[in-house]
């Protein structure tokens, strides 16, 4: 959603112009890097070439690397020096004369060109720009119905800010590209998303960029600025609670090393990209084993590919609200620059992104992703041993992790995105919530007067912070020793004692499947213990064991919606909690290709009823971390961060203890230099 925020961010956002610009060369870095700024540029030129004296009327809504096929990658990355690197293409998205044309452009050839062309007719529109959202939120200001509606609740125009909201579908029959403008008021305060102006109906059609559709409907009371400022400037004393500070020291420098886009830490080494729809990408992460002197693959490609975000108000005004905030607003569109020392602490290193803005002109986002040790004080594994006559053994090793993080703001939220790696072999994810509540202006001030469902809670004076979901759906395309893998669910089964020499009347065991096809691996969690595992059926350890990773997940939180209700039927892929799908390269995007006022005829719910064969196959899971949000009033005017996560952590992978033999970091007194 743009506001005034997040056009200050686009224009503290460096376009990129070249005065020369080579095609991109065999000398590539890696097949999987992102596209850079000059690719991005030679990406614009093929494109406005094809479209020759009509150009001018292209908007640019997704470019990003069209990923090579998986065995070319992994072939090249076998033997870099003797292989040719995998084609450069570019997948491009552009809105042409009110429709949506799908282009490849292949940057290896001496002269870049669009090597494919069509026009797409199916349901849902492609991602929306910064750009048409800033203009789209400007159309109000000067429109002549909106400000006779500023005028009539006394407001003062000068302080007014609209920001867009996707409009969703709800069965109708053709669909305009259309958004919908929200008012708010920033007088006394930056956060005027507590201060929301009530009452206007305002739809603005994209591809005639005008209002087509408004509706001044009721008044009522805009809340107060008091209490609803968040800079840390605008506060009064008292301050606190007091917080002392803190420093990391690494004399020799960081522990990991960053080639291009390559990082290598302890024992793990990894790819980092990063794509304007989804964030950033982790790709062809693989972990070195002592024993068998080589790294070994855990992981080809991991991302958050969707995060829905149904709000729970079925009112006139709200009952739209239902976003998926990558698929139409981009989370790497939404990324933000990191703060050092703040987002990440002081020894962290900071990457750049870079997207293609709606001109085709590459655009950086600086900072966009940190990489850090943390040293949280946590413990890699201890024992003290008492049993020993006359001895007191005690054995503790420090841990330490990798961490990479980003931060992604959508309209009011905040998305603090951490892949923590580990020594031992687990790869944690972990997602943090912050930000500021999506409120409705009301008359009551006190929570007494509400006699009727407001579906939120009174968190301020006249101000309802309305019940919402947070589902957030990762792509994890694990390669586990090698792509063909098996998904096995092993179930926790209480058994009775059969032996009636022993007093116990009762043990659990364990009970495995091997899930066949896709509809054995879809899976509503919660429901019964269970521990849910990808292995590798061909490699088996010293002691025969398939080697494994075991996915570990977070608090499970599912939708409550009816199936059947419009915003359920496009996040449909929400549905179970685990899917398994045999890897497909177009299958990337949980909520389909084109998101904005989609169907739910293109999504992962839909590919999965093919049933296809997923054992022993190259096979991806698909796992969403889910949020039921009741705001409360400490999360008022902004949320302290709420934090959840999953894990996938080695099961039978080695052959013991990965870190048995690691050293805790030795300690390192700080010095002062005078």
């Amino acid at each position: 959603m743009a506001s005034t925020y997040r056009v200050l961010l686009f224009l503290l956002s460096i376009p990129l112009l070249s005065s020369f610009i080579s095609p991109a060369s065999s000398q590539h870095e890696h097949p999987l890097d992102p596209l850079t700024p000059a690719e991005f540029s030679l990406v614009r030129r093929a494109v406005m070439r094809s479209y020759g004296a009509s150009s001018g009327n292209v908007t640019f809504q997704y470019v990003g690397l069209d990923e090579p096929d998986k065995p070319l990658v992994y072939s090249w990355v076998s033997n870099q020096a003797d292989k040719i690197p995998p084609r450069r293409r570019a997948s491009v998205v552009v809105r042409f004369h009110e429709e949506t044309h799908e282009l490849v452009v292949d940057l290896s050839s001496r002269q870049p060109s669009v090597v494919s062309k069509e026009v797409y007719h199916g349901h849902g529109f492609p991602l929306l720009t910064l750009e048409e959202q800033t203009a789209a939120s400007d159309l109000p200001r000067t429109h002549d119905q909106f400000i006779r509606s500023i005028e009539k609740r006394g407001l003062d125009m000068s302080n007014v800010v609209c920001s867009d909201s996707s409009v969703g579908w709800y069965g109708e029959q053709r669909s305009r590209r259309v958004l919908k403008i929200l008012a708010y008021y920033t007088n006394g305060t930056a956060n005027f998303y507590m201060r929301p102006i009530e009452g206007i109906d305002i739809v603005v059609d994209l591809d005639l960029m005008k209002i087509v559709k408004y509706h001044d409907r009721f008044t009522t009371t805009v809340p107060m600025a008091e209490h609803t400022e968040y800079r840390l400037e605008k506060q009064h004393p008292p301050f606190g609670p007091p917080l002392k500070g803190a420093a990391v020291v690494q004399p020799h420098g960081p522990g990991f090393e960053i080639k291009g886009h390559i990082i290598s830490w302890a024992n793990w080494k990894f790819h980092l990209g990063f794509d304007v729809r989804v964030g950033p990408i982790v790709s062809l992460a693989s972990i070195y084993d002592l024993e068998k002197s080589r790294y070994r693959q855990v992981l080809y490609r991991a991302y958050i590919s969707e995060v829905f975000v149904p709000y729970m108000d079925p009112t006139e005004e709200w009952y739209y609200k239902t976003y998926f905030d990558s698929g139409e607003f981009g989370f790497g569109l939404s990324s933000v620059p990191l703060q050092p020392g703040a987002d990440c602490p002081e020894n962290a290193v900071f990457m750049d992104g870079f997207y293609a803005g709606q001109d085709g002109i590459p655009v950086k986002i600086p900072n966009v992703t940190c990489v850090f040790e943390k040293y949280a004080g946590n413990i890699m594994w201890r024992h003290t041993e008492v049993e020993i006559p006359d001895q007191i053994i005690t054995e503790v090793r420090s841990d330490v992790s990798l961490v990479v993080r980003s931060v992604s703001t959508v309209g009011n939220y905040d998305y603090i995105l951490d892949w923590e790696f580990k020594p031992s072999g687990a790869i944690k994810f972990e997602v943090g919530l912050i930000g500021l509540l999506e409120v409705k202006a009301v008359n009551y001030t006190h929570a007494v007067e509400i006699k009727e469902d407001e579906y939120g809670t009174m968190v301020g004076a006249n101000t309802i912070a309305t019940h919402h979901d947070h589902f957030l759906t990762y792509h994890l395309d694990l390669d586990v020793d090698g792509s063909p893998n098996s998904f096995v669910k092993t179930r926790l089964i209480t058994k009775a004692v059969a032996d009636n020499s022993v007093p116990r009347k009762s043990y659990w065991t364990v009970s495995s499947e091997t899930a066949r096809t896709e509809s054995e691996a879809q899976l509503r969690l919660g429901l019964e213990p269970c521990n849910l595992i990808v292995v590798n059926p061909n490699k088996r350890t010293k002691v025969g064991n398939d080697v494994g990773y075991r996915l570990i997940p977070g608090p499970i939180a599912s939708p409550l919606l009816f199936r059947d209700d419009y915003p359920q039927i496009r996040g449909a892929f929400t549905n179970n909690n685990l899917w398994v799908t045999p890897y497909n390269k177009s299958e990337k995007w949980a909520g389909g290709r084109y998101v904005d006022q989609s169907r739910g005829d293109d999504t992962l719910a839909v590919w999965t009823k093919r049933n296809r064969k997923i054992e022993n196959e190259d096979i991806v899971l698909w796992y969403t971390l889910g949020f039921h949000h009741i705001p409360y009033q400490e999360d008022f005017p902004t949320m302290p961060t709420l934090s959840s996560g999953f894990e996938l952590r080695p099961s039978n992978f080695f052959d013991r203890n990965l870190v048995l033999k690691t050293k805790s970091p030795e300690p390192v007194s700080p010095s002062c230099k005078h």
